[in-house]
């Protein structure tokens, strides 16, 4: 027998072992993944080191709103000229929501969460908070962001804003992110909200007519990675480029973040390459 054939033989004795697939790269500063189902971690990178997290804030701000006792989601919020003063002073994401209007609970949800609203978010902390002045109310609402933190055991995360547009100790990091958005993606209508694409919602205005409000998610992922279910962009000065990103393929989920991309292009790369992973690993 030729030293060819026994190794062959021996090879066909040996039960074959697929070998892993090879760790992938990203331009993000920080990433982490987990399946979703038994919450295994599948990749990590930095996970644990803070960093600005952008309007990936604003799922903690859903989640505040939607642990709220006896919530109802069609209560309805007169949009302040304190909203659309925020968003001008600061530049920032706008649902576009117009003073006088009434909107739902529900409605403003989706403006915080597709177009990322800094005026949803400002509406919505103004109506959870509590407290005689919109200010009291802001704060108290970030002081119920902090202590939801605290309860979901996230270590490494503060806020200090409603929207992340912080003021210099708003962090959170990979691992955090995306245990909360796991957290909160067991909330029907926090799932419901994440994985539209657009929506078109009817409101009532001052004069007691209505208009119609058409917003569009952030989230690149929706329509182009299939199984994707969600979660939230961000972006911000010092955040750069940020994505909390799920999909569910072939019964499995898996979720996670990256934080600190180079762009908005680079994130959306950054997730897919880690989702194609973490099936494969899962």
């Amino acid at each position: 027998m030729t030293a060819s054939a026994i190794l062959a033989g021996g090879a066909l004795t040996t039960p074959a072992h697929a070998a892993a697939p090879p760790k992938p790269s990203i331009t993000a500063k920080g990433g982490f993944v987990m399946n979703n189902g038994n919450g295994k971690t599948l990749f990590t990178k930095a996970a644990d080191t803070r960093r600005s997290t952008g309007s990936t804030t604003k799922i903690m701000t859903a989640r505040v709103v939607l642990g709220q006792r006896n919530l109802n989601l069609n209560s309805k919020v007169t949009v302040q000229k304190a909203y659309s003063d925020y968003i001008v002073r600061n530049n920032a994401s706008s649902a576009r929501l117009i003073v006088g209007d009434k909107v739902t609970v529900r409605q403003l949800l989706y403006g915080l969460m597709l177009p990322s609203g800094c005026d949803a978010a400002y509406a919505l902390a103004d109506k959870f908070g509590k407290g005689s002045t919109r200010a009291k109310r802001v704060k108290n609402f970030i002081g119920q962001m902090n202590t939801t933190a605290k309860n979901l055991n996230l270590k490494n995360t503060h806020f200090d804003s409603f929207d992340g547009i912080g003021n210099g100790s708003n962090y959170s990091t990979p691992r955090d992110l995306t245990k909360l958005a796991s957290n909160s993606m067991k909330n029907s209508t926090f799932r419901s909200v994440v994985k539209t694409k657009s929506t078109k919602q009817k409101v009532t205005t001052k004069s007691g007519g209505y208009r119609y409000m058409s917003w569009s998610n952030t989230n690149g992922l929706l329509g182009s990675y299939r199984g994707a279910i969600g979660v939230k962009t961000g972006s911000g000065p010092e955040a750069k480029y940020c994505l909390v990103f799920a999909a569910t393929r072939s019964g499995k989920t898996v979720i996670g973040t990256v934080l600190t991309s180079s762009s908005a292009a680079n994130r959306t790369k950054d997730a897919k390459k880690l989702m194609d992973y973490g099936f494969k690993v899962a």
